[in-house]
């Protein structure tokens, strides 16, 4: 499936089906980060609920630290 992840068209694999399952995939689960999908803002608690298709758009968004 084709998905757009900031800007840039990757492919995943089939199995990824949530937003939950792509953050795992990206390494990114256990980050302070914010995402859309497909315009929306999504809470932590959506991404388990939120499934993927081929088209979606999503931004993802990491918080870093510093002074």
């Amino acid at each position: 499936m084709i998905v757009t992840i900031n800007g840039v068209k990757k492919e995943i694999p089939e199995n990824i089906r949530t937003v939950e399952r792509l953050l795992e995939h990206l390494q990114v689960q256990d980050k302070k980060l914010v995402v859309e999908m497909n315009g929306e803002i999504l809470s932590k608690d959506q991404h388990g609920q939120f499934r993927l298709k081929s088209g979606d758009v999503l931004e993802i968004v990491h918080f870093v630290g510093g002074g």
